[in-house]
């Protein structure tokens, strides 16, 4: 395998990370309705400068007039390799826990850190320096190259379901947005919404995106002092003020909800025994901490994706109504329609109705195909690390079209930031990764069988 990555390489790629990283490109609805772009000013802007980022790479590019998409394209041939990235972040959570302004790229210590390093501009950066490493050595391309730059991956796909709807889709492909070695088999995605009745006695607004495991829940009533005493003895942390209790969990991705602590779970164990509510109740009975949903469900397990993950990730309860937004992976031999089917019976005994959020399928591409195949003995190659590919919960793009995997860029061992306050990528897994796509586009385009 030729060694493609220059210094020259590297040290543009940075510049080209800085130029992503410092838009703060999160979904604001608020701007969408009023200047008529579907996610807001800084989606927009992100998605203008990556195509134009292309252009200087020297690919031809195309912007979706209305702004859900764009994509660019190198090379000629029948048969087109798609690269499927997302420009969109989640907002940058509590600002005071980062050291590093989030909207700034800065490096420190051998880490370029800001919102997007690792999820997904990073990455994004990497695919792409490495397609201009290989242009730069010379390489012919035998089929055309085409990345398409999502922009509501974080939300409700809503991008690349009009790219698929007008667009030619790729032959083969794979997403830099999970972990390597490489995923080829992610848990289907269910978010729903649970609506119940309001109150006139307790008010909660815990507000979350469906994705993440709330890192805090706030409650503003007379049992502020009766639930400091509750976290005390469960030995939850909490913030007790003259207006309000805060307790604090911890965040991560929902996909992999039973690494954190879900503040909204820590509020409603306690807070059922001050406040009757038949949400609240739901809550702490039928969910608890768990994050695998086996109070409501039973065990929900299989031998390719593992086990289903339950997160609550948001809840409100006012004079009208009850709200609370659930997200739920489910393992790749169980469909959604048999599990809801059981959700509606238990939930509505506490008077609960299932409002359908949003909705993907999993995503299954055998270890004995060509493609994982041919990625994984270019990662083997490239690491001399000889793990197994995976399967998760986490919902890429490579679900989202035929024969495509999700592929790196997080390495086995490195911290894991993404959704996360100080969310950095380590410089020289960067440089790193690059080399692996670099190698990993030549097999795809520039040889002559993809078999």
């Amino acid at each position: 395998m030729k060694k493609y990555v220059t210094e020259a390489i590297k040290k543009d790629s940075l510049v080209a990370l800085e130029r992503l990283v410092n838009i703060s490109s999160y979904n604001t609805p608020v701007e969408s309705k009023e200047g008529g772009l579907p996610f807001g000013k800084g989606i927009d802007l992100v998605l203008k400068e990556a195509l134009q980022l292309c252009e200087e790479l020297g690919m031809q590019t195309y912007y979706d007039p209305e702004g859900y998409y764009g994509y660019a394209d190198y090379g000629e041939g029948k048969e087109t390799v798609g690269i499927l990235c997302h420009l969109d972040v989640v907002p940058e959570g509590d600002a005071a826990k980062w050291n590093t302004a989030p909207f700034e790229a800065t490096e420190l210590d051998g880490v370029i850190y800001g919102r997007g390093t690792q999820d997904d501009k990073g990455p994004t950066i990497a695919t792409l320096y490495a397609f201009k490493a290989l242009v730069d050595a010379g390489e012919t391309f035998s089929r055309k190259l085409r990345f398409v730059f999502g922009t509501d991956e974080e939300s409700l796909w809503r991008g690349m379901d009009k790219y698929k709807k007008f667009e030619d889709i790729p032959d083969v492909g794979f997403v830099p947005d999970s972990a390597f070695p490489l995923t080829y088999a992610e848990k289907g995605l269910l978010q729903f919404k649970l609506i119940g009745r309001g109150s006139d006695k307790v008010k909660l607004d815990c507000p979350g995106a469906p994705n993440v495991v709330p890192a805090a829940a706030t409650y503003k009533g007379d049992e502020k002092e009766l639930l400091a005493k509750a976290f005390s003895k469960a030995g939850n942390q909490y913030e007790l003020t003259d207006e309000q209790i805060t307790v604090h969990g911890k965040a991560v991705h929902a996909s992999t909800a039973f690494e954190g602590v879900n503040a909204i779970n820590l509020l409603a164990a306690q807070l059922v025994s001050f406040q009757s509510h038949p949400t609240i109740s739901f809550l702490a009975e039928k969910v608890g901490t768990e994050t695998n949903g086996f109070s409501i469900f039973g065990k929900i397990s299989d031998e390719i994706s593992g086990e289903l993950t339950f997160n609550v990730a948001s809840l409100s309860i006012d004079e009208n109504q009850s709200e609370i937004m659930i997200d739920m992976r489910i393992p790749v031999s169980f469909t959604s329609m048999e599990l809801v089917k059981q959700l509606k019976e238990v939930a509505g005994n506490y008077g609960l109705k299932f409002q359908k959020f949003d909705e993907l399928p999993s995503l299954y591409v055998p270890k004995e195909s060509s493609l994982v195949k041919t990625l994984m003995d270019i990662y083997k190659e490239k690491t001399g690390d000889l793990k197994e590919p995976m399967t998760s919960g986490g919902a890429t793009y490579a679900r989202s079209m035929p024969n495509m995997v999700a592929f790196g860029a997080h390495f086995p061992g490195s911290p894991s930031l993404a959704h996360q306050e100080n969310e950095g990528i380590i410089v020289e897994e960067l440089y790193k990764a690059m080399a692996i796509y670099a190698e990993a586009i030549y097999q795809l385009c520039c040889k002559t069988s993809l078999e």
